[in-house]
């Protein structure tokens, strides 16, 4: 894998050594108008991938379009507002999004593997490694993993949203080179500016985000504000990310080359550990541990594990081995841990010094609430 600091803040330096692995993630505009496939444009990004693939990269693919497709076979002009709706069109589009990909694949050789994901199946521990080992062995296989959101059972408590979080936590978690968006848009538009595509981000900042816009588009969700999102997610986890479009002609080895059009977001050079991303990205915890100003500043400033002694109270209910988040005096959340006590727990142990919850405790062998390596800064 190429460290984050071999990775330079240009596309068109952007190291020619080949990435060991790419996530591409395609919007439903990009291969799909109106429900009707556009094959032409899918075999040409299934030689891109292919030949890419030949070169020795591993390639994942986030695909959109299962509700799209549905959409075109029930002649239906609009996305359905109601769940149940769209559930039924990504029940009737998916066989169909499956069996294009494994078309256009098929004249180089590559068979496709399905896996369809709630954020469930990322959020859980169990689940998430299991997930991890499931792709490593389809990579193993020499088969290329078309990977979207199981929309046909996905409420909204187990929903990602929408295919660029869920790209960008795949390309997390399977610790890739770089992740590529492609969709209908060139890239991130200065639009209250110069009006051209932004070349380079090396930071995402307010300005950064303030160009971002939704999408108006009948089959899709989400738009550049889905995109930018993604992306600091993504940086934060070594990868860099490409924004392009895929109408473009051989737009992914023009990427890598560092020739194609479209904005490359240059990865965070202080990349966090798989246990602190997961913590810190695939958790949408609704609990919350209080703590005073004091535990606040050890933990942001030096590291600390986070002791009953700073703790002042907590919000909602959880069990001991939860997700919840570390909440400041001021109420604003800042990081977020595994916490060693249940919520119940947490009224006789505040403000309490080791030796009182040890004694509360006996046979717990970590006296801390949420240990330092199960802790994660926001």
């Amino acid at each position: 894998m190429l460290p984050p600091s071999n990775l330079p803040a240009s596309p068109s330096g952007l190291s020619r050594a080949r990435p060991r692995r790419v996530v591409v993630k395609l919007g439903t505009g990009v291969f799909t108008s109106a429900g009707k496939l556009d094959t032409a444009r899918i075999a040409a990004i299934c030689t891109q991938l292919a030949a890419l693939r030949s070169r020795g990269s591993e390639v994942i693919v986030v695909s959109s379009g299962a509700i799209g497709l549905g959409m075109g076979v029930l002649g239906l002009a609009k996305r359905p507002r109601e769940l149940p709706r769209k559930q039924a069109c990504a029940a009737i589009g998916q066989g169909l999004l499956m069996q294009t990909w494994q078309a256009g694949f098929a004249p180089h050789g590559v068979v496709v593997a399905q896996a369809l994901l709630t954020h469930d199946d990322l959020r859980l521990r169990s689940r998430y490694l299991g997930v991890k080992e499931t792709l490593a062995q389809i990579a193993a296989y020499r088969a290329v993993p078309i990977i979207n959101e199981n929309d046909t059972v996905s409420a909204a408590e187990i929903k990602f949203g929408e295919n660029d979080t869920l790209s960008a936590l795949v390309a997390s978690l399977v610790e890739a080179d770089c992740l590529i968006i492609l969709s209908t848009a060139p890239g991130l538009i200065d639009r209250k500016g110069t009006g051209r595509i932004v070349p380079v981000v090396e930071r995402i900042t307010p300005e950064i985000e303030a160009m971002a816009e939704g999408t108006s588009s009948e089959t899709a969700v989400g738009g550049m504000i889905s995109k930018i999102s993604a992306a600091k997610l993504a940086v934060k986890s070594g990868c860099g990310v490409f924004i392009a479009s895929g109408a473009e002609p051989d737009i992914v080895p023009r990427l890598l080359d560092g020739t194609g059009p479209g904005t490359f977001f240059v990865p965070s050079g202080s990349r966090l550990g798989a246990k602190k991303l997961w913590l810190a990205y695939f958790q949408r915890p609704i609990a919350s541990i209080r703590v005073d100003a004091r535990a606040a500043n050890a933990l942001r400033a030096e590291g600390r594990s986070l002791l009953a002694v700073g703790v002042t109270g907590a919000d909602g209910i959880f069990a001991a081995g939860d997700v919840v988040n570390i909440a400041g005096p001021d109420g604003a959340v800042f990081a977020r841990g595994e916490s060693a006590f249940a919520s119940s727990e947490i009224p006789g142990i505040a403000g309490r010094k080791g030796g009182e919850v040890r004694a509360l405790h006996p046979r717990r062998k970590r006296l801390e609430v949420i240990h330092r390596n199960d802790l994660v800064l926001l």
